[in-house]
C-alpha cells in the first residue's frame, strides 16, 4: 500500500492536524492533553454495552462478569475521548473480584480521524496482525494491556489486567468487531 506508506512517512505532520483531540486518545501516556473540540466529529454508537460485548464472550477468562453501569472513563483516557466523540464506553468486572475489569470503548469516526489514529499507533509500535483488521497492543508498566483495532469506520479500544499479551485481548476485540463490522458494508 504505497499511499499508506507515504502517509506514515509524513505522520509527524499529520499529527498536527485538526484531529488533535481524537489523537490525544492514542498517546497512551502522561503530560497535558489538548482540549477536545466542542463539536464531536463522530457518529453516535447506538449499541448497548452488552450488545457490543455479550457477557458470554468473557467466559473464556474462566469467571463470571457483570456490567458496571456506573462506569465513567478516566479523564483524558482513550475511552473518555471516544465518549466525547459520541462513542460508547463500557466496563465489565468479575463478579467475585471487582478489581478485575475489562473496559472498552467504540467510536464511529470519519476516515481522516481514523487514519490519524492509525498512524499515531503505528508510530508507537505493537502491530497485531491476528486482529484481522489493523490492530495494535501495548502493555503498560502497571500491567494493564491496551488493545486497539480499526473495523472502519469504527475505532475499538479495550484495556484490562487480563490482557498481558495481544492474544489476551483477542476474544474481546473479536466479539466487538463481529458486532460493528457487519454495518460497515464490507
Amino acid at each position: 500500500m504505497t499511499s499508506r506508506s507515504r502517509v506514515r512517512a509524513i505522520s509527524a505532520a499529520v499529527l498536527a492536524t485538526t484531529s488533535v483531540a481524537v489523537l490525544a486518545a492514542c498517546s497512551g501516556g502522561g503530560g497535558a492533553t489538548p482540549t477536545p473540540s466542542a463539536t464531536p466529529i463522530g457518529k453516535p454508537v447506538s449499541q448497548t454495552c452488552t450488545d457490543l460485548l455479550p457477557l458470554g464472550s468473557l467466559a473464556v477468562y474462566g469467571t463470571a462478569f457483570e456490567e458496571v453501569r456506573s462506569y465513567e472513563p478516566a479523564k483524558g483516557s482513550p475511552a473518555a475521548r471516544i465518549v466525547q466523540q459520541r462513542g460508547r464506553a463500557c466496563q465489565f468486572r468479575e463478579v467475585d473480584d471487582h478489581s478485575v475489569t475489562v473496559s472498552f470503548a467504540v467510536a464511529d469516526l470519519p476516515e481522516k480521524s481514523l487514519t490519524n489514529l492509525k498512524d499515531a499507533l503505528y508510530q508507537r509500535g505493537g502491530s497485531v496482525p491476528t486482529y484481522t483488521v489493523e490492530g495494535y497492543f501495548d502493555l503498560a508498566d502497571d500491567g494493564v494491556g491496551r488493545a486497539d483495532a480499526f473495523a472502519d469506520p469504527y475505532w475499538i479500544t479495550a484495556s484490562s489486567t487480563l490482557f498481558t499479551e495481544p492474544g489476551g485481548a483477542q476474544p474481546v476485540m473479536d466479539a466487538i468487531r463481529g458486532v460493528v463490522e457487519p454495518t460497515t458494508g464490507k
